[in-house]
């Protein structure tokens, strides 16, 4: 019999997953899996789960939002073991599972699991600490960890953005410099993000064509700040009609980035508060991870 480690937070979204629980479990029993369940109660609790146990599993399953797959991919990578993941999305915004199409209905991601097939994917690490999809700094970067859990369980998405207009007074430019494979960029940026992920923050979105999840590169987006109400105007025209090729937008893809900044500048990684470095460097671990999906979502 295979077995399957499942690894659930218990208070992720508006706890969906605990409701349908049983039927979840049942799919895997059916499936040809022993199942065995373990909770998060802490931060970290998901890394340590999958670190210290991958090696007796054939797979590990995370339920939670995207800030507990991060920790559990981190965990499996740890471990050194090539065991596939897989993931039941059941948090406030879930920008990771949007990005491959997983879908909502935590029974029917399941299903999707246990009959799918694994699909290789890139993770980024940050100074060491691995993250499943996006890197960023600036504008609304806090809006991802400081909205409250109990707001974020009862508006989803609409939370990022309520919390992200509280920012807007407190907005200032980060001076920062980047090395790259293209050259050097330099100067007072309003926001940035190293991604891997066709949703950032749940307020950004890029298009299926310019995100392969699977290349090996990043996707580097970097605003400028304006100077006046024509250039935001231009930001803002352009992240709506997603044109990056505007001059107040840099959009490059790259497999490593190294990062000169303000060491006190906070960082979220997946949606979780990374504390800033002065020296940065960011690579992508080019097919780290093993991901279960439907056949029919492989590109």
């Amino acid at each position: 019999m295979k077995r399957a480690l499942i690894i659930l937070n218990p208070c992720a979204g508006t706890k969906q997953a605990n409701k349908s629980f049983v039927d979840i479990i049942d799919i895997f029993c059916r499936a040809g899996y022993e199942a065995v369940v373990t909770t998060t109660e802490k931060r970290g609790d998901g890394t340590e789960f999958a670190r210290s146990r991958a090696k007796d599993f054939d797979l590990v399953v995370c339920i939670g939002g995207d800030g507990t797959f991060n920790e559990v991919i981190a965990g499996v990578i740890e471990s050194g073991e090539d065991v596939p993941l897989g993931y039941i999305p059941a948090g406030s915004t879930n920008d990771f599972a949007n990005s491959l199409s997983l879908s909502k209905n935590v029974v029917q991601a399941a299903h999707d699991i246990v009959t799918g097939v694994p699909r290789s994917l890139d993770i980024g690490c940050f100074n060491g600490r691995y993250f499943s999809y996006v890197a960023s700094f600036g504008a609304f970067t806090r809006a991802s960890y400081e909205a409250p859990q109990s707001v974020k369980n009862a508006l989803g998405h609409l939370a990022y953005i309520l919390e992200g207009i509280k920012d807007i007074p407190s907005i200032r430019p980060e001076k920062i410099r980047l090395k790259m494979e293209q050259g050097v960029y330099g100067g007072d940026y309003l926001f940035g993000a190293v991604s891997n992920s066709t949703s950032v923050g749940g307020i950004l979105t890029l298009s299926d064509e310019l995100v392969d999840m699977n290349d090996g590169m990043f996707e580097v987006l970097l605003i400028k700040s304006p100077a006046n109400i024509l250039e935001l105007n231009q930001i803002l025209l352009a992240l709506t009609k997603q044109n990056y090729q505007s001059p107040m937008i840099s959009f490059f893809n790259s497999k490593e980035v190294e990062i000169t900044a303000d060491p006190s500048m906070p960082w979220t990684l997946d949606g979780e508060y990374q504390e800033g470095s002065e020296a940065i460097t960011i690579k992508n671990l080019h097919g780290a991870i093993r991901l279960m999906v439907p056949e029919d979502g492989i590109k």
